[in-house]
């Protein structure tokens, strides 16, 4: 495996960090937080105007065509920036799903209003505290009604249509639902990042659509969140780089006894260690990204490991940045629990860390290589 990016992929990237420097991303994230809201509207428009909701949509669907790896890029900076927008349920998950997934009826009218802004996307899977399994989905679909309480939903409350994991009569669907019919009741639910705000969704007797293979469900809920795990692993490496930046920055410019704190061999260790997990969690995500771009049948086994060693990094990053910090650390005022935040919610958006490491070793297994035994 040799994989790098390309210059105009890197131009993309550098693009997506400029604008979103620009932007002030960063205080936007504060900003929605103080005011208690779960997007920055204005920002999100911007987003779309970019054409970054349309880079993985086919050009007939008025999208850019683009590939993964541009997606990877551009996940990376939005990570580093923590922006307030639901561009991963939207974009990772949803509109993945829609494009593998959907008949050409739906794809001809959703896709279109993807790029545009106009439709907004999320994947309802949680139903409990439990890690969903192809046996404990509850939510059931008849006669292309669903019923059943969904919780944990990312970005509902602003989303216009979700991929809802039901249980139909030959088993496992996912359903397309337009959010916006009154037999949905949303409730927002509190998290510790509520700049990416979560919902409960009540369905009653709610109108869906059928995507993908009826029974195959499970099998396809599995290829999106590999896929999905390569994107979110770029997006938790732009965060962990960010907490690294962050932490080295303030180590040169504190003072004590005389000394910038960066000169001391315990800030220098915690340094080295930042930088060492992101390195690794880098070359696991460009294994992912490779994957992707190969169709490769090891993507189950490279997604689960940029997934477990990005979540690693950036957890341990943004930890990290705090104590480099001190007492200092733990305010409001300083910006490194934003990012502690939204390490936290990162590690849980598509399964737990314990979830992706089950899911490593099982597919070793199955490629032997590693005994079972």
């Amino acid at each position: 495996m040799n994989l790098d990016f390309s210059n105009e992929q890197k131009e993309i990237q550098s693009e997506a960090r400029k604008f979103l420097e620009k932007e002030g991303s960063l205080k936007r994230n504060r900003s929605v937080l103080d005011d208690k809201n779960s997007l920055d509207k204005e920002l999100w428009e911007k987003i779309v105007a970019m054409g970054w909701t349309g880079i993985r949509i086919p050009e007939e669907y008025e999208g850019l065509g683009l590939g993964h790896l541009e997606l990877c890029v551009v996940a990376e900076e939005l990570g580093r920036s923590l922006a307030p927008v639901p561009f991963s349920s939207s974009v990772y998950l949803f509109t993945e799903a829609i494009i593998k997934y959907a008949s050409e009826e739906i794809k001809q009218e959703i896709l279109p209003k993807l790029v545009s802004g106009e439709c907004v996307g999320t994947l309802a899977v949680t139903e409990d505290l439990l890690a969903p399994t192809e046996n404990n989905i509850s939510v059931t679909s008849l006669n292309e009604e669903i019923n059943g309480k969904k919780i944990a939903v990312p970005d509902a409350g602003i989303a216009t249509h979700a991929i809802v994991v039901c249980r139909g009569d030959s088993g496992i669907e996912l359903r397309l639902v337009d959010l916006n019919q009154s037999s949905c009741n949303i409730d927002n639910q509190e998290n510790i990042d509520e700049s990416r705000g979560h919902f409960s969704i009540d369905f009653t007797n709610t109108k869906s659509q059928i995507v993908g293979e009826a029974g195959n469900g499970w099998e396809l809920l599995q290829s999106i969140l590999n896929q999905a795990a390569v994107l979110f692993s770029f997006e938790q490496i732009g965060g962990a780089q960010a907490s690294l930046d962050m932490a080295n920055n303030y180590a040169k410019e504190r003072f004590a006894f005389g000394r910038a704190i960066g000169s001391y061999q315990a800030i220098k260790h915690k340094l080295a260690d930042m930088y060492i997990s992101i390195t690794l969690a880098k070359s696991n995500s460009y294994y992912g990204a490779w994957a992707l771009l190969t169709d490769s049948s090891e993507l189950a086994v490279a997604a689960a490991t940029a997934r477990v060693s990005s979540t690693e990094a950036f957890q341990f990053c943004s930890k990290e940045n705090i104590q480099t910090h001190g007492g200092n650390g733990f305010t409001w005022e300083y910006d490194c629990h934003l990012f502690y935040r939204r390490s936290k919610l990162l590690s849980l958006n598509i399964g737990s860390l314990s979830t992706w490491k089950e899911k490593l070793v099982s597919g070793l297994e199955k490629s032997n290589l590693v005994n079972s035994n």
